[in-house]
């Protein structure tokens, strides 16, 4: 069994994702409070509210077993997000990658069989990722720009994932060669919505309001479509501007027989990207875009009765790893180490033969 550790949990999307693959996740650690619902109501894992910075090897090593392959996870954001550095956001020196740094502190102290990360791909760039590689020296390691279509993500989401471990080479399993689910595929079969309206049995299928004019462009934009399909009239004036061309993708709808884009933190709202439903006057729910991250339909996010606020669950979602990418990920560690004690257990009965 593979014990595992998940820094900067969030929502629980890797965790949820290891956990299917068979690996027990038993603690994640997040700085943001407002995680632990939906981390402990879909995980049998615990949550720790505590500030990475502050974390020690004794905290982490508390939660592993003796009997069982240890494994350090985690998505740190590039965003300052410690209490630490919230307090210094305004500083221009701010070193947005301190978490990253962080984390690799933690696996220099702790030592796990097994590592994994997940981040954006402008990581790479960055000598804190020659600095993270540096402490993994001990580890076999392999790392790659991965396309989240690959392993049945609706959506065109490319990350970076690394793994590593010390029992032997790794690499990310091959996804099977089937076709990557569409948006209509994901989210066509869930109740209809008028802007600003909510489904009385889902608080998380709740689409924002529209304004008059916003409405008349949705109206007015067809799916895989831009801006530029609408009358000048309801262009706006930055569009209307040589540096508007840049940005065709906004106030889009998105076609039911392709992928979604990146879900962001602000997917919720029309303007903010191609985030316009396919043929329904508003922008995607948040369970929509929970769907297009691959969280089940029945992932819980917020007690019964509480009241949504956008701006957090929009931000919660869109910052969490895709549950099918963590899944990849774990069936990876569930085979790697499967394939390391069979062949430990064949190197120990030939020992013993030849020796007898």
């Amino acid at each position: 069994m593979i014990s595992c550790v998940d820094l900067f949990c969030g929502v629980g999307g890797l965790t949820h994702g290891l956990a299917k693959a068979g690996i027990n996740v038993v603690a994640g650690y997040d700085i943001d409070e407002s995680c632990r619902f939906a981390y402990e109501a879909n995980n049998e894992a615990v949550f720790v509210n505590q500030d990475v910075s502050t974390l020690t090897a004794e905290d982490i090593k508390s939660h592993w077993r003796s009997d069982e392959i240890s494994l350090l996870a985690g998505c740190a954001p590039c965003q300052p997000f410690s209490t630490y550095s919230r307090s210094s956001r305004k500083n221009k020196s701010d070193d947005k990658w301190e978490l990253v740094r962080h984390f690799a502190r933690i696996v220099a102290e702790t030592n796990p069989e097994l590592v994994t990360m997940e981040n954006v791909a402008e990581l790479t760039r960055h000598c804190v990722f020659s600095d993270f590689l540096s402490v993994l020296k001990e580890y076999s390691i392999w790392y790659s720009i991965v396309d989240c279509r690959d392993h049945s993500v609706p959506q065109t989401r490319k990350r970076l994932v690394l793994l590593a471990s010390r029992l032997g080479a790794i690499e990310l399993r091959k996804a099977r060669s089937i076709r990557c689910p569409t948006v209509k595929a994901t989210i066509s079969k869930l109740p209809k919505l008028e802007a600003g309206e909510a489904d009385p049995n889902d608080a998380m299928h709740h689409a924002c309001r529209l304004s008059p004019i916003n409405l008349k462009r949705i109206r007015a934009s067809r799916p895989g479509g831009t801006w530029r399909d609408w009358p000048k009239s309801l262009r706006a004036y930055c569009h209307r501007e040589d540096s508007g061309e840049t940005y065709p993708s906004v106030y889009g709808r998105m076609s039911w027989g392709d992928q979604a884009p990146t879900i962001t933190t602000q997917c919720f709202g029309y303007g903010n990207g191609r985030f316009g439903h396919p043929e329904q006057d508003r922008a995607i729910t948040l369970r929509e875009a929970a769907m297009l991250q691959t969280f089940p339909k029945t992932y819980r996010f917020l007690p019964r009765g509480e009241k949504v606020v956008f701006n957090v669950m929009g931000r919660l979602i869109g910052n969490a790893v895709p549950v099918r990418l963590g899944l990849a990920i774990g069936t990876t560690f569930v085979t790697h180490v499967t394939e390391y004690q069979r062949m430990n257990i064949r190197s120990s009965y030939n020992k013993d033969s030849n020796e007898r």
